[in-house]
């Protein structure tokens, strides 16, 4: 967090007795002040305004009293009274059996000041449990916008103190999430931590939006694909608010790499999705990728190439084990081809040589270099590839994940493939119905990979970029 790299105030501690409600309303007690806040208003950025509407000592008077149980909306079963302590209350609140909980919570604060505003740095024990807040306030919402940016926090979910802490003490596990915006499809990941810190998948899937359709010849990413993937990204990043994810990081690769008017795309899907992509580079792609596949299959310290097709460009990392040796992006796509060679119809064999002598010659990088003892594919090509070949109706990551492809099958697929348009390749069992215009520009591609390095055979991935930057980003499976 790049809070630590500013001055702050001398940390302070202090003692909090919190109030919680079932509807998420609360009520602090600190310094033997009784603080009452209530929730005014949310912009679209998700900041919230809380306005305090009472901070009265103990004893409490009647009217306090009565502004307490307003507060957490809980109806007296008999007339208040005044002179109220602390201990009074919570026996009043649970008296009434009202469903509030009592937390108790000590607190080391930090303060600083980041473009204007008050940042505070926690570090909490709540009935037990630790935690790390960070809290960021300012009568000005751009200010607030900014400091957020400035600390590195862009994608993290912005949550009441009062939320975060039930959260805490129910031991809701954590959850963060990816979403991908590649040239073909939009991913979208939602891992989750337990409490021994293991991860576990909580939602995964993919929409396939074509946003890099007509590019090859355009050079610009058209109105109707950028629709199509900001309706996508809208429905992920609500998925992820729903399900109480703590941070999204979402990114994006080779379109908005290589698009005229990708500046001009990143704006809107800001503006209608309330998310900034970050753009990666084809060297992060490759790297973050060979990590969900390390992390993923645990290889032995033999040479290992692992590889990625997406729709506009392939990764290839390089490495023994867990060490990366090369890695490197070739703009070699599905989406390309597709376009190049008309692919997404029925081709006669004469095409399909012709796009495989164009993909060698663009993969010239590739010749010349040692046969790898293992070589690892993973993307949509690869994954539907793998689907075809187990006949999977419905997709199973477990089946796939470990899979083994062998050349004849990805060879028995491209005839397939190249018999049928892309509508009569919906009916085929396992490819997902939006993935034929594609399937054999992707097949060609992995196959003339296979070729270039020697190997007959390849070992399938379901792991993929989003889930090397949920590893990279929030911490190692």
């Amino acid at each position: 967090m790049r809070i630590a790299e500013r001055s702050g105030s001398v940390p302070a501690e202090s003692d909090e007795t919190y109030f919680l409600s079932a509807d998420g309303d609360n009520v602090k007690v600190r310094d033997a002040l009784v603080d009452v806040k209530v929730l005014r208003d949310v912009n679209p950025a998700g900041l919230e305004q809380w306005a305090p509407v009472m901070k009265a000592p103990f004893p409490l008077s009647t009217v306090d009293v009565a502004k307490v149980m307003d507060a957490l909306r809980v109806t007296p079963g008999a007339p208040l009274r005044g002179g109220y302590g602390l201990q009074e209350l919570v026996e009043l609140l649970e008296r009434e059996g009202s469903g509030v909980r009592v937390v108790r919570v000590h607190k080391r604060r930090t303060r600083y000041k980041v473009e204007d505003c008050m940042a505070e740095l926690s570090d909490i024990a709540a009935n037990g449990k630790a935690t790390r807040t960070m809290a960021v306030e300012s009568e000005n919402a751009d200010a607030v916008v900014r400091a957020v940016e400035a600390l590195g926090l862009r994608g993290y979910a912005n949550m009441s103190y009062p939320r975060g802490l039930a959260m805490l003490i129910d031991d809701v596990p954590e959850r963060y999430a990816a979403i991908d915006v590649g040239t073909n499809s939009v991913k979208f990941h939602i891992a989750e931590r337990d409490l021994a810190g293991s991860w576990r998948t909580y939602a995964d899937r993919a929409e396939v939006t074509r946003l890099g359709d007509g590019m090859a010849t355009t050079k610009r990413i058209g109105e109707a694909a950028l629709q199509r993937t900001i309706a996508a990204i809208s429905d992920m990043a609500t998925e992820a608010k729903a399900k109480d994810v703590r941070a999204t990081v979402t990114v994006g690769t080779a379109a908005f790499r290589l698009a005229a008017n990708a500046s001009e795309a990143l704006a809107a899907i800001r503006k209608h999705c309330g998310v900034q992509i970050e753009i990666l580079s084809g060297d992060d792609e490759a790297r973050l990728a060979y990590l969900a596949t390390i992390a993923a299959l645990d290889p032995a310290t033999s040479a290992i190439v692992v590889f990625d097709t997406g729709g506009g460009s392939s990764q290839f990392t390089f490495g023994h084990g867990t060490s990366i040796d090369e890695r490197f992006s070739v703009d070699v796509g599905a989406v390309r081809l597709t376009d190049r060679f008309n692919l997404d119809r029925a081709v006669s064999e004469q095409v399909v040589r012709e796009a495989m002598a164009a993909i060698s010659n663009d993969l010239a990088r590739l010749d010349g270099r040692s046969t790898p003892d293992c070589l690892v594919g993973m993307g949509g090509a690869v994954t539907s590839i793998t689907a075809v070949s187990l006949g999977l109706a419905d997709y199973d990551p477990d089946l796939v994940q470990g899979a083994i492809v062998t050349a004849a099958e990805i060879d028995r697929q491209i005839a397939l493939y190249r018999s049928l348009t892309a509508e009569d390749r919906r009916s085929i069992t396992g490819l997902q119905p939006n993935r034929g215009a594609v399937i054999l520009a992707g097949a060609c591609i992995v196959r003339t990979i296979l070729e270039k390095l020697g190997q007959d055979r390849l070992t399938v991935s379901d792991r993929g970029l989003r889930h090397g930057l949920i590893a990279e980003r929030f911490g190692q499976s």
